[in-house]
């Protein structure tokens, strides 16, 4: 099998290795005393020494290495596998060698380099070992009888409904303290869940990804590595995976997409996959892992799908050699990577392809594909395996794009292939495209033309190092990218040839070419409206920048308004946020507007994506990111100061204005560039650097406000190298342990790139990925710990309820409103999901619908009725809280009813105005007919009055016989089950005669004065009796009782007035509803499907 290359210093130490086959390149060695027919002593001695060995440490039998000539260093890169025969063995070596001879051997004589070629080789080796990977994990996934095996299991261990939809599982253990429990891992779309049966015991716990806030990946104790996971009641500790990295990632995957879909919706807009949690599996979530890899690898748009990933390798005019890396296709977009030492990325967009067609194959050129471009230039891609099915799916794209390109290239020759594989230097098209595309921009030129304030001259020498690297690499958007370049982004960019390679190297000229006229129509559109975000625009137009001339001028103040609002009009969602309009400013000085405007779509879209909005999501978790980054690459400096988030906070406006508002102008130009170059990475490399070089007084600083005083002094004094050096200036009165940094010599900002690049140019893109993906985790729920905190702040003072359990009624409410998204039937889900609004107030940022309502109430209720009785009065209390009428009810206007309901000493003395009008509006919500409606829109309105004067008495609607007798049933259902039974139900049948009683007199009393009042022609109160009558029906007539009425006979029974009057231990409520809300919410679920 292919093994991850290893280095050997001695190809054959202590003669233990015996070479079978070999070339200048390769060798093919036998472990000696395996398949020796001589029987020689050296050979069963390293047999019998062999054969000791437990299974894992045994030694294979057959290996290959790779070697380079008069080198004393090899690579071991294939190997025998010890678990087959013999000769299957042998075969399987043989199959390897023969390979390499036939697909690489005869490519390594054009390398010129040694290095090359080794990682030329590693590369191939490390492309086949992840193909051999994909295999397996795709023959693991169609085992259809297995995955059934365990889905059944988890709904039998943990019932919960059918649409938890179980993602993987994995045999584990789970620690408790120190005692491992072996048992079974189940991840589905909301939760996590574990179950174990050691010793006749049964063991499990379910663990929903809203809870969770940290994923880590530690080792500690007699625990080799684990991965832990923390709620904020606890954390659980698992071990023993069979595959530790594929449980690790997916547990962090599954935790944030759920977070991100619960807590952050917005930010999952254009994730159609993650959007459908029924539809989520295993493959989907990898599927999405790698999208999002490539979107941030190559800074695509978000709507980009990835389509085909395919191994390859292309031809590298620089390297005069093919280099084996990953293609990945998408939508719009054809981008290459390399899998060698070093960055080799290449984009090719497909509004630039003219033909995808496919070479004759040759065994030095196996199945090559020829990509034409419209610059007359063509790249070559061999070993392409499914090449066919690959170039139709391509060619079938291009033909979609056809219509659009011969608007945007309408003077473009038909399709000719160019087979040439080289870089043109001379002059091409796109100059002349350039300026059609630009031709209706509002400004037509950089503003720095005009105001060339601090503008320095080229330096000839720079200007040519940047002409010989576009002679070698291209020039366009479809250059090579490597790491010869940003060396070279980090020694500076002309001023000549600024603005042209921001716009190429973030992609933004595609995006320009292909919406032509689209931001002068933006701008008509958006200009003139009135709204927050143009306000706030105003607010800071004259604070970007204000010591350059070029926004000391309405001509520049006006093109930097035209911009931030035209985006702002563009993505609505983003609007404006502060730091855009400084980012917006530099683009303006070495931009056409326009072009301006695209690279800030560039920018907040897809290079920080979710940085600028009103939460700033992307940046705090960049700021945790960069955190973690200090404690593991600067452990002298985490040693000295173990809580970092003070440091780390000091650095969110590094992200947010890309050190624009931290550097002075000319130094902070060049951090940009490398911003264009390298991405965000070029931030967080830069980041470190300037921890390392101040880690000394950082150290000895006493608080955060010292070492605010450290970096802000190491900052200011960053300067060009052509820069003259200016002797600090001592500040009047400093502090006596205040720290002042005096260096010598000023730091060098190329000088300072470069040792950012040097030392921490290792951090990949995707190993950033994967720390956002943890880090967005802690980021969402600190936010949630806030919203939690403000919410119970507001709300607190308002309610009768002790601030402990307001805030576990705070979980509670929050729990019931994420179980109708996790399992909500047809469209609850997605309204559920509108429910949650962090623009909201904080104390109305989660509402409830009528249906969670009322499974709260039955859980949180202190006098439960019957299931019919219970759902009407729940009904009756959700329309009285529901004020607004938007079928919503807020946590305030929940912890305010609950409050009462339950907190209050003396429910019937004095009576509480929510638990009386429910009961009294007596009739079932089913019939309620349109005079119930009208009474029940009269008590709304009494009851608001109530609400707001306490001191006034107000009263009730009267209440006719029907209502009466419906409310005496729910008495009845409230008492059943009771331990005084018995002695209530007696109390309430003497209540009723009593009623009874006193409506009878009332309705003989009430009929008199009628007729009497009739007798004598007075109208006023006969006609309201006989309209009350012909309402009500013959039956009724005008039988009325008041409030006062019922509420005297009540207090006439004892037994009545100890149950409404009894304390409630609400807590305990709480703790009860908490144990049975999950269980309770999936039967009733189950039984509705």
């Amino acid at each position: 099998m292919w093994l991850n290359p290893e280095e050997v210093l001695l190809k054959n130490a202590l003669k233990l290795w015996v070479t079978e086959r070999s070339n200048d390149f390769f060798l093919l060695q036998r472990r000696r005393g395996h398949g020796d027919s001589g029987g020689k002593l050296s050979g069963l001695l390293v047999g019998a020494l062999d054969t000791m060995l437990d299974s894992n440490a045994r030694v294979t039998p057959f290996r290959i290495l790779h070697q380079i000539p008069s080198s004393q260093v090899s690579w071991v890169i294939a190997s025998g596998t010890t678990r087959l025969s013999v000769w299957a063995t042998i075969e399987e070596v043989s199959r390897h060698w023969d390979w390499l001879n036939h697909n690489v051997l005869h490519l390594l004589s054009v390398f010129e380099n040694k290095a090359d070629i080794s990682s030329f080789v590693k590369g191939k080796v490390k492309g086949l070992i992840a193909q051999e990977a994909r295999g397996r994990q795709t023959a693991q996934e169609e085992d259809p009888e297995r995955f059934r095996e365990a889905l059944q299991k988890f709904k039998l261990h943990f019932g919960l409904p059918p649409q938890e939809v179980l993602v993987a599982q994995f045999p584990c253990c789970c620690w408790k303290g120190r005692v491992p429990r072996q048992g079974v891992l189940y991840l589905s779309t909301n939760h996590m869940a574990f179950y174990s049966f050691l010793l006749g015991k049964e063991g499990l716990f379910v663990v929903p990804w809203a809870e969770v806030r940290r994923v880590e990946r530690v080792s500690a104790g007699l625990m080799t590595e684990v991965v832990r996971v923390g709620t904020r009641q606890r954390q659980r500790d698992f071990s023993m995976f069979l595959n530790l990295d594929e449980a690790f990632g997916l547990v962090a995957q599954l935790a944030d997409i759920a977070l991100r879909r619960l807590l952050d919706s917005e930010g999952l807009e254009l994730d159609r996959s993650l959007q459908q949690p029924t539809r989520m599996t295993k493959r989907v979530l990898e599927e999405q892992a790698l999208r999002e890899y490539v979107l941030a690898l190559f800074w695509l748009p978000r709507a980009e799908r990835l389509r085909e990933v395919a191994s390859c390798s292309v031809w590298a005019p620089h390297a005069r050699a093919h280099t084996a890396g990953t293609l990945y296709t998408t939508d719009s977009y054809l981008g290459f990577s390399g899998r060698g030492e070093g960055r080799c990325l290449l984009l090719i967009p497909l509004c630039e392809v003219l033909s995808i067609e496919k070479a004759e194959s040759s065994s030095p050129l196996p199945n090559p594909v020829i990509v034409s471009i419209r610059s007359k230039k063509a790249f070559q891609f061999i070993e392409l395996q499914d090449r066919d099915d690959l170039v139709v799916s391509l060619n079938d794209r291009l033909r979609a794009l056809q219509p659009s390109l011969s608007l945007v290239f309408p003077f473009q020759s038909p399709q000719t292939p160019y087979y040439t594989f080289y870089y043109d230097t001379g002059c091409s098209d796109e100059e002349e495209v350039e300026e059609q595309v630009l031709r209706n921009t509002v400004n037509t030129e950089a503003l720095m033309t005009a105001f060339n304030h601090g503008l320095h001259g080229d330096n000839n020498l720079h200007s040519k190092l940047w002409e010989d690297h576009f002679s070698e690499f291209g020039r366009g958007v479809h250059m090579f990218r490597t790491d010869r370049m940003d060396r070279l982004v980090a020694m500076g960019i002309p001023d000549s040839l600024r603005g042209d390679l921001w716009m190429t190297l973030s992609g933004a000229v595609t995006e320009l070419a292909s919406h032509q006229g689209y931001y002068t129509d933006l701008v008509q559109r958006a200009m003139g409206q009135s709204t927050l975000a143009t306000e706030e625009i105003e607010r800071d137009l004259h604070r970007s920048l204000p010591d350059h001339p070029a926004f000391q001028n309405p001509t520049g103040i006006a093109a930097l308004r035209r911009v931030l609002t035209a985006y702002a009009h563009r993505n609505p969602k983003i609007g404006y946020c502060q730091s855009m309009n400084i980012v917006a400013s530099v683009l303006l000085l070495y931009c056409r507007e326009e072009e301006a405007f695209w690279l800030l779509v560039a920018v907040c879209e897809r290079m920080l994506p979710d940085y600028f909005n009103r939460r700033v999501i992307g940046a705090q978790v960049d700021q945790s990111v960069f955190e973690e980054l200090i404690r593991e690459r600067l452990p002298e400096l985490a040693e000295q100061i173990p809580d970092l988030s003070s440091l780390s906070s000091l650095s969110l406006s590094w992200f947010l204005t890309l050190f624009l508002s931290v550097l002075p102008f000319p130094s902070a130009l060049c951090v940009l560039d490398c911003f264009f170059s390298q991405g965000i990475q070029a931030v967080f490399q830069l980041g470190l650097a300037v921890m390392q070089a101040n880690a000394s007084q950082l150290s000895a600083s006493s608080d955060e406000g010292q070492a605010l005083m450290v970096l802000s002094s190491f900052l200011d004094q960053v300067k060009l190298e052509e820069e003259p050096v200016s002797p600090p200036l001592s500040p009047p009165a400093m502090e006596e342990n205040s720290i002042i940094i005096s260096p010598t010599r000023p730091p060098v900002i190329t000088d300072l790139l470069i040792d950012s690049y040097q030392k921490f140019g290792d951090l990949s893109v995707r190993q950033l990925e994967r720390l956002r993906c943890r880090h967005r985790i802690l980021v969402l729920q600190a936010h949630e710990d806030t919203s939690k905190e403000n919410t119970l702040r507001v709300v607190t003072p308002e309610v009768s309820i002790s601030p402990e359990d307001l805030a576990d009624l705070y979980d509670l409410f929050k729990t019931e409103h994420f179980i109708t998204l996790y399992w909500g039937e047809g469209g609850g889900a997605a309204l559920a999901l509108q429910h949650h609004d962090p623009g909201r107030p904080y104390q109305e940022q989660y509402r409830l619908g009528r249906a969670q309502f009322q499974s709260l109430y039955g859980l949180l209720v202190p006098w439960l009725c019957e299931q019919q009785h219970s759902d009407t009065v729940a009904n009756r209390t959700f329309n009285l809280l529901d004020q607004d009428k938007d079928n919503l009810v807020t946590f305030r206007e929940f912890a305010g009813w609950l409050g009462k309901l339950a907190c209050a000493v003396a429910v019937l003395s004095e009576p509480n105005p929510f638990l009386m009008a429910a009961l009294f509006t007596a009739v079932p919500w089913a019939v309620v007919s349109e005079e119930v409606t009208d009474y029940q829109e009269q008590l709304k309105r009494m009851l608001k009055d109530l609400m707001k004067e306490k001191d006034a008495e107000k009263p009730l609607p009267l209440m006719n016989q029907r209502e009466f007798i419906q409310f005496c049933k729910t008495l009845y259902s409230m008492f059943h089950g009771d331990p005084g039974e018995s002695e209530l139900f007696q109390a309430i049948a003497t209540v009723t005669s009593l009623v009874l009683q006193i409506g009878e007199v009332g309705h003989r009393g009430r009929h008199r004065l009628g007729s009497e009042v009739s007798d004598q022609g007075e109208a006023g109160l006969g006609q309201e009796v006989a309209v009350t009558q012909q309402e009500e029906g013959e039956g009724e007539q005008d039988w009325m009782v008041s409030f006062a009425q019922i509420l005297a006979s009540l207090l006439t029974e004892a037994p009545l007035v100890f149950f409404f009057e009894k304390p409630v231990d609400l807590a305990a409520k709480i703790s009860q509803a908490k144990e049975v809300q999950y269980h309770q919410r999936a039967a009733i679920l189950a039984l509705n499907r």
